[in-house]
């Protein structure tokens, strides 16, 4: 994405989201800014992840002058809105925890700082994938990337042992293996095309090399239907029709026993599976592994992202280098992010910690995987650049409705992905955007 100004980004002066009434949001910062960074200093940050309070104490005990209050938010939309409704009025926090396609959004409304000169030399740290979702490719610094979602595959060794399965590299091969399984076990599935997250099917598009938003001047121009995103689409929609994979949504009960009773071998997911599958097939743990998600060409070396977060400084903080030097160490010191992966349970997005501290021994559900982490943390290197938008909220939606009716009836893929690139420009259009036809 070329280089994004917040001027050019704030074409349009609409709040993309509608605004929600303000209730004991502020910060609790004063005085002007020519002496804000002098004597000692109070941040808040607005955070969803839990123990983040502990985290932050770490911090507070060590830095005096710099004392940060964390206050528990909602994640989503929810907090997006919360934190543009609260910039308006100048009465944002001084920090807030943001997911990366939610990013756009905030820098449009003038709500997040440019904090490159503050958070100097910490690009290294992390996969340029990752850094680059909060830069949008460019040289301003928009945030710090905190946690990632690198797309693996997880399978049932066991039964692939048992039905004489190779664990597929390539997509073409993931086909082969999904048919199999149908012939080997009709009752069975290899998995299931789900329409009730977004986000993985964005992450699936960006490993293709989709770029559903790009930027040039004051003009957006919306990717969604393109060639990378269709080929995924086609793939998934094609093994739907021919009935060789599932076509139920993820986080049901009926989900949950398809896969604690092998119903389902595997399943596309990010690093934070091994939390989900605890609960949903306490059964079979020990009996899952994970392996690098297929390739779309033999030799290649590249996954998406599902999920993630950064810390962001926001406009109104009247103690910007204070709230920056805070966001450097909560996601790059070493105890800090050792912290945040046994208080908040993420997966750190720099690259030192993903095989450290807690990361140093494999989940317990994958106990008979010790490499777990030593692996998740090669295949994070390889994450590809995504491109969000200002609408990313809308896009999802939209993919919900078209792709969950498209699930459905076993057909109609291709309509569903028109539409929903049809309703992203739309909504972009109306919100007073250009948008590139």
């Amino acid at each position: 994405m070329p280089h994004i100004t917040r001027r050019s980004l704030a074409a349009a002066t609409a709040v993309l989201l509608g605004a929600t009434a303000l209730t004991a949001c502020g910060s609790s910062d004063s005085g002007d800014k020519a002496g804000a960074e002098s004597g000692p200093v109070s941040l808040t940050y607005w955070a969803w992840a839990p123990g983040m309070d502990k985290v932050a104490a770490l911090w507070n005990a060590k830095h005096p002058d710099i004392k940060v209050t964390v206050q528990k938010q909602a994640s989503g939309d929810d907090l997006v809105t919360k934190i543009i409704t609260a910039a308006k009025a100048h009465k944002a926090p001084d920090l807030v925890q943001a997911e990366y396609q939610a990013l756009p959004t905030l820098v449009s409304n003038d709500a997040l700082a440019d904090i490159a000169e503050e958070v100097h030399g910490v690009k290294d740290r992390f996969a340029p994938g990752i850094w680059q979702q909060t830069t949008f490719g460019g040289e301003a610094v928009y945030a710090l990337p905190q946690d990632s979602g690198p797309l693996m595959f997880f399978y049932r060794e066991d039964l692939f042992k048992q039905y004489g399965l190779t664990v597929p590299t390539t997509w073409d091969e993931f086909a082969e293996t999904a048919r199999a399984v149908k012939k080997k076990a009709p009752e069975k599935s290899l998995t299931t095309f789900s329409a009730n997250d977004s986000g993985l099917f964005a992450g699936l598009s960006q490993q293709a090399g989709a770029k559903w938003w790009t930027f040039e001047g004051d003009t957006w121009k919306v990717g969604i239907d393109d060639a990378a995103t269709r080929k995924v689409s086609d793939f998934w929609g094609g093994l739907v029709a021919e009935g060789a994979v599932d076509n139920q949504p993820m986080y049901t009960p009926a989900w949950n026993k398809a896969l604690n009773t092998g119903e389902q071998l595997a399943w596309v997911s990010a690093v934070w599976a091994p939390g989900t599958l605890t609960t949903a097939a306490p059964d079979t743990k020990g009996k899952w592994a994970m392996a690098p998600l297929p390739q779309w060409n033999k030799g290649e070396n590249a996954t998406g992202s599902w999920g993630g977060s950064s810390t962001a400084v926001t406009t109104d903080s009247k103690h910007k280098a204070a709230a920056a030097e805070f966001a450097t160490w909560l996601n790059t010191d070493p105890e800090a992010l050792a912290a945040l992966v046994k208080e908040s349970g993420i997966y750190p997005a720099a690259t030192a910690a993903q095989t450290s501290g807690a990361l140093a021994k494999a989940p317990d559900y994958f106990a008979n995987q010790p490499d777990f982490y030593t692996r998740a943390a090669q295949i994070a290197k390889t994450t590809a650049p995504a491109a969000w938008g200002p609408n990313v909220n809308v896009a999802y939606t939209s993919f919900k409705d078209q792709f969950g009716k498209a699930a459905k009836a076993k057909s109609g893929f291709p309509a569903a992905l028109t539409a929903m690139q049809a309703a992203t420009v739309a909504d972009l259009s109306k919100q007073g955007f250009e948008v590139a036809k």
